[in-house]
């Protein structure tokens, strides 16, 4: 521990309007420092014997301040250039942009952010074929078990969510196209309306949504929740192929089941509108099962069902990129959930979108 100098001597004098010091200006004779010397504006320091860097320090604080400093020697100036280029700068403010510009830089980084969030996409995407390509030709890699329990999980599970709203969905179609055609005479056309409607777009969609709702957020959290304890790092320690054991069974097993949950969906609905049919409009289940078979083509149903195995894809490579992205902390697990969640909902019906465009063009 410092201790402090015997008997430190500092003298101060005026003498031809300048403020001379003598003797020793260092950390314990800062203190003995008149009065005047805030006023002075030079100070004679050709009397100083010894000056260390806390003299250094408001000296050089003086000079800023305007104060002329005389009679320094060459390695007492050196000594407070030294200190002054360690002097702290103000911050300063950056200077503000326009609103124009503003915009367009906050739209360049949402931009930037969102072709690295495709990049990152599209990588686990490459993985989960790489892991599949590798169990398809070292089949002893392959987790059947585990295939056969995310199966159950993001696929049986399901099912009660996804036939009770699907049914409520052709409920609901049926009611309100009878509504409307009930005033034009053509209430039989209520059986067209529903098929399409479902067997094309609204069961194969609203299943996909309610799968990225339950089994999006069940990835991210179920991976997340292993890297915060830090097993996936374990695993490679062990040997282990992260994407064998991880992306592959859950991603196969979405890709296997969602276009069982999309047929399930798509008779549920059928019946959900035959029955409200039957009681709004006194439509017959023969009567609408015959309409059915004979005025809706089974391009309808391909046309849906051909989209479950991409939307299969989406939800689970982007359930899974967000798991692995989980930190070390609690927040960060519930931020991804949420965020993977929204993105693959948002992904899913940009897709079945394209999938319209797409099918519109090529006239099925």
């Amino acid at each position: 521990m410092a201790s402090h100098p015997p008997d430190p001597r500092l003298v101060a004098t005026v003498a031809d309007d300048a403020l001379r010091l003598e003797g020793e200006l260092t950390v314990w004779t800062l203190g003995q420092l008149p009065p005047e010397v805030e006023k002075a504006q030079r100070l004679d320091l050709s009397g100083l014997s010894r000056i260390d860097t806390a003299a250094a320090w408001y000296l050089t604080g003086r000079k800023r301040e305007g104060v002329q400093l005389d009679g320094l020697t060459e390695a007492q100036a050196r000594l407070l250039e030294t200190v002054r280029q360690a002097w702290p700068l103000p911050e300063t403010e950056p200077a503000r942009s326009s609103g124009w510009h503003q915009l367009l830089e906050r739209t360049g980084r949402r931009v930037a952010a969102f072709m690295v969030y495709m990049r990152e996409i599209a990588e686990y995407l490459g993985r989960f074929l790489a892991a599949l390509a590798r169990g398809i030709r070292h089949p002893g890699d392959f987790r059947l078990t585990s295939l056969v329990w995310h199966c159950q999980e993001t696929g049986l599970r399901a099912v009660p969510i996804v036939a009770l709203m699907s049914f409520l969905i052709g409920v609901v179609l049926a009611f309100q196209g009878a509504v409307q055609l009930r005033q034009l005479g053509a209430e039989i056309f209520v059986i067209d309306l529903i098929a399409i409607s479902i067997l094309r777009e609204l069961g194969i969609l609203l299943t996909a949504i309610i799968v990225a709702g339950r089994t999006a957020s069940a990835l991210t959290a179920s991976i997340g929740s292993m890297k915060m304890n830090e097993e996936i790092d374990a695993m490679r320690t062990l040997g282990l192929n992260p994407d064998m054991v991880l992306i592959l069974p859950r991603v196969l097993a979405l890709v296997i089941t969602l276009p069982i949950l999309g047929l399930i969906s798509n008779i549920s609905g059928l019946i959900g509108g035959a029955l409200m049919s039957w009681i709004e409009l006194g439509i017959s289940p023969s009567t609408f099962r015959y309409r059915l078979l004979a005025e809706t083509s089974v391009d309808h149903v391909i046309v849906g069902i051909s989209k479950a195995p991409i939307f299969a894809l989406i939800i689970g490579v982007i359930g899974c990129h967000a798991g692995m992205r989980v930190g070390k902390d609690a927040e960060s697990l519930g931020a991804e959930t949420s965020r993977a969640v929204v993105n693959a909902i948002f992904a899913v019906i940009v897709a079945d979108a394209l999938f319209s465009i797409f099918f519109a063009e090529v006239g099925l």
